[in-house]
């Protein structure tokens, strides 16, 4: 996708028009992402398939919510309007989100958590490490210190799938039909837009479009090795960073609103 402002009604519409503040925009989608894949991995505790994966599962989901905890702080910070990460995270309405729709998808079965899991990690991973070298002092820190989380998870979740794809046709067939499932969401992850343009002038310069190249080698490498095949003619789903979500992630923000929103101002 080009990175380019979009054209309304035959004009261009610059980033300050459709994105009043772009590094909040830019900052919120990192910890957006982070918070609802956190949560769906939280929705395995005490169900995982063997002990030690249900403890690597709940880890994993705590190492998320902590980088998004760190990444809404730096948001409400830089927006300047009192919000707190609390505030983001709990008094949002769905269409302020901005994860990709990849995260906010149901649980499904471990095949299905494993394959996002690693689609997303891979990318991550990619991305943390261009955020560690960025301009931003205060966002490089973050992007150091989450990298070395998420090249664990990336590990975890890569062995994951080597076991799944080259273990029984069971496995096999669920970590494929998973792969099949989640792969049109993928492209979300590297959409480019006015957003990254802008925050390019506060030392943000991330690029989207080598960051999907590595991403789209590393991945080709371990589905190979796991003996499964990459989907091919793909119709790809995109939206969830304007706002526009699937009908899923409003039930997850139900659940996970609930008691912040029974008891505002709360402390415990």
């Amino acid at each position: 996708m080009s990175a380019s402002a979009p054209m309304v009604a035959g004009k261009r519409e610059g980033p300050s028009v459709l994105f009043p503040n772009p590094l909040v925009e830019f900052v919120l989608r990192l910890g957006d992402d982070r918070l609802v894949l956190g949560h769906r991995l939280s929705e395995w505790c005490g169900h995982g398939p063997i002990l030690e994966e249900d403890i690597a599962l709940a880890n994993i989901a705590l190492d998320l919510v902590g980088q998004a905890s760190a990444l809404l702080k730096l948001a409400g910070e830089i927006e300047g309007k009192g919000r707190d990460e609390d505030g983001l995270a709990y008094f949002r309405e769905p269409i302020e989100y901005r994860n990709v729709q990849m995260v906010e998808l149901p649980r499904g079965d471990f095949a299905f958590t494993i394959v996002r899991q690693f689609l997303f990690d891979a990318y991550s991973v990619l991305m943390l490490d261009a955020l560690s070298r960025c301009g931003h002092p205060t966002l490089a820190a973050l992007g150091a210190k989450s990298l070395k989380e998420d090249t664990y998870h990336l590990r975890h979740s890569s062995e994951w799938m080597l076991k799944l794809g080259d273990g029984t046709a069971e496995s096999q067939a669920r970590v494929q039909n998973a792969l099949n499932e989640l792969w049109r969401f993928s492209a979300e992850l590297f959409e480019s837009d006015a957003v990254n343009v802008a925050v390019a002038g506060e030392g943000i310069v991330v690029d989207m479009e080598g960051i999907r190249a590595r991403w789209q080698t590393m991945v080709a490498d371990v589905v190979k090795r796991a003996t499964l095949t990459l989907p091919t003619g793909t119709q790809f789903a995109s939206g969830g960073r304007r706002g526009r979500h699937t009908e899923y992630l409003g039930h997850l923000l139900a659940e996970m609103q609930s008691v912040a929103r029974s008891h505002p101002g709360a402390k415990w």
